[in-house]
This record gives C-alpha cells, sequence and structure tokens, in this order.
C-alpha cells in the first residue's frame, strides 16, 4: 500500500536533517504572511467579533493529531459538571455544509458536517454547529441556550474572539523541526505558546517527560494521557474488553492526524498490529477495508462513524478517553468565564 502524502510529510518535517531545506524559502514567506494577518488583527484593520458568551478555544500549532478532539470532549464534561451549559463549533473538514450552520448529531452525513462533529456531539452530549464561519456558528450556539462556546480547532481562526486559549501538542513528537509550513509542522511560530492561557501536553502515560514539555515555560502546562479499555463494535451493538485481543493479529485503521499513536497504543496492550494508515479525515469505503483474511479490524472512533454504512461484525473502534494529569486549572478557567467580560 502506498504511503499518504501526510505520510511522506511527517518523514519530512520529524525524521529527515536535511531534505525539507529546499522548502525554507516558502516557510519564510508564510511566516511572514501569519504574521501580517495577526498585526492586521491587533490593528483593528481586519474585524474580529465578539459573542454574548465566552469563548473557550482548543487549538494546536502543528498540522496533525495532538489529540485535542478528546480533550474538547473532556472539557465539555468538565464545564458541564461546573454547572455551564457548553456548545461546540467545529470548521467541519472534510464536509460541505453550505451557507448556513448546521447542527451535527450523532446520526449526522459524514460527507456533510465532516468526521469529527459527529464524534464530539455524539461524545460531548452538548449541541455542535459546523460552519467554516464559526462566528455564524456561535451564534447558532447561543440561539440554543449555550452559555459557554467550545472552538474546536480554532486557534487560528482570529476572527471569533476568546476569552481563554488552551494549546494542544504532542508530547512525543513536539514541535518537529521547529519551521513552519511547509518546511516543518508549524502553523504559528512557538512564540505563539506564550500568549495562550494553558498548554496541554500528550503524553503516553502518566508521569512520562515528554520532549515538548521540556521545551515549554513551566506553571502554565498540564500532562495528560489517553485511556483505552475496550473496543466496541461499528454498529454500536456490542463492546468487548480490548484485551481479549492480545497476542493477536489485527488489521489497525487509522485517518488521523497522527496514526502512528495509534498503531503503538494497540502494540502496548499487546496486540499485532497490521498498519493502514490513511490520511486525515480519508473518506473510507469498504473496498478500502476489504482484506482476504478474517483478521479484526480495528480503528479509531473517527473513523467508525464514516463506516457504519458498510460495517460487518469484523469491524470495531477504540473509544479513547482523556486522563487529564491536573485539573486545579479549571479553577482558573471557570473564574475567567465568570467574570464579568468587556467590550
Amino acid at each position: 500500500m502506498a504511503q499518504p502524502a501526510d505520510s511522506r510529510l511527517q518523514r519530512l518535517w520529524y525524521r529527515s536533517r536535511y531534505a525539507w531545506l529546499p522548502l525554507v524559502p516558502l516557510s519564510l514567506l508564510y511566516a511572514a504572511a501569519v504574521a501580517l494577518r495577526r498585526r492586521l488583527y491587533a490593528l483593528g484593520l481586519r474585524r474580529s467579533y465578539r459573542i454574548a458568551a465566552p469563548v473557550v478555544v482548543v487549538g494546536n500549532l502543528t498540522v496533525g493529531g495532538t489529540g485535542k478532539t478528546p480533550v474538547t470532549i473532556w472539557l465539555a464534561d468538565r464545564l458541564r459538571r461546573r454547572g455551564f451549559r457548553p456548545g461546540i463549533v467545529s470548521r467541519g473538514y472534510g464536509g460541505v455544509v453550505g451557507d448556513t450552520p448546521v447542527q451535527a448529531n450523532a446520526g449526522s452525513d459524514p460527507a456533510i458536517v465532516g468526521d469529527e462533529p459527529i464524534l464530539l456531539a455524539a461524545r460531548s452530549r452538548c449541541p455542535v454547529v459546523v460552519h467554516p464561519d464559526r462566528v455564524a456558528a456561535a451564534d447558532e450556539l447561543l440561539r440554543m441556550g449555550v452559555d459557554v462556546v467550545l472552538a474546536d480547532d480554532g486557534l487560528q481562526h482570529y476572527r471569533l474572539r476568546r476569552d481563554y486559549e488552551i494549546a494542544v501538542v504532542d508530547g512525543a513528537r513536539g514541535f518537529g523541526n521547529g519551521w513552519l509550513l511547509p518546511a516543518g509542522p508549524l502553523r504559528e511560530p512557538r512564540a505563539r505558546l506564550a500568549g495562550v492561557d494553558r498548554v496541554l501536553v500528550h503524553a503516553s502515560r502518566r508521569g512520562e517527560e515528554t520532549v515538548a514539555a521540556r521545551d515549554l515555560p513551566s506553571g502554565r502546562s498540564t500532562g495528560f494521557h489517553l485511556v483505552t479499555q475496550e473496543l466496541v463494535s461499528v454498529d454500536g451493538r456490542t463492546s468487548r474488553p480490548l484485551d481479549e485481543l492480545r497476542g493477536r493479529t489485527v488489521h489497525a485503521v487509522a485517518a488521523i492526524g497522527n496514526p502512528e499513536r495509534f498503531f503503538r497504543a494497540l502494540e502496548a496492550r499487546g496486540l499485532e498490529v497490521l498498519r493502514h494508515p490513511f490520511p486525515d479525515h480519508a473518506a473510507l469505503t469498504a473496498k478500502d477495508l476489504a482484506w482476504p483474511d478474517e483478521h479484526d479490524i480495528v480503528m479509531t472512533e473517527k473513523d467508525a462513524v464514516k463506516c457504519r454504512d458498510f460495517a460487518t461484525d469484523r469491524h470495531w473502534f477504540v473509544p479513547a478517553d482523556v486522563d487529564m494529569h491536573d485539573e486545579s486549572w479549571l479553577d482558573d478557567l471557570e473564574r475567567r468565564l465568570r467574570q464579568p467580560r468587556g467590550d
């Protein structure tokens, strides 16, 4: 199977020592455009909008998966426990929603709203509205009775003003070669982290010292890892302990930003993994997953929403829950959300 283009880019950014050098001139142009865009918003020459409810942004600096979607789900749950009525706005990457914001739910069509909004709606149990214009999507949430808006993957979407910024960082891979796109994986310079309110570092386990954590200022960073305990059939009818597959060979499917993390997590639980990475948000089909054997097919929860129409008893997904290593920073977040807001 040919490697997806994004897999080749990951190798370029995180493993190659020199192959990215020819792309440096383009990265310098990209950096200048990023700096100019931020400056225009800072000067008010590009307009940003404050909605009538606090906004919490959950995003990242790098291209590829860092764990921001499970963090958004976890945060929605914690805010609900503290008496808030959260809602989520999403770009809906991979979908085509048209001119009007669309509410996503567990039964939505991923071809319309994208895969992540369906997962967010199913797991967060709060309203999820999809549209490239996050301001319009946020206004729609307010009409639904939401009192705090979570902007999934909105760190670079400056048009929607925010009251609290969370940046999620892959602790194992860090920031790659440190260059901006296309020579490196960064959407914005690493210095951008100095301006966010909280940095969440994705580790493999509690207590792990990560590459990224060593590069971050102390006091505003917190570690977390993902916990997986079971397999759920893609049709949702049954579940089984993940350890039942220990020592068995499985086809592992991942159309996410960092598929290798998923594959290694399965191997850490004792599974023999046949790797099948696909481009992030790829629209999976029955033909893509048609292997001439009887091995179980194990995928991420985000990918499962795209396989519901053709899933058989071989198709399973692995739900992942966030284990936040320290939740005390939520007190500061709550104070920020409840304080009077300026213009």
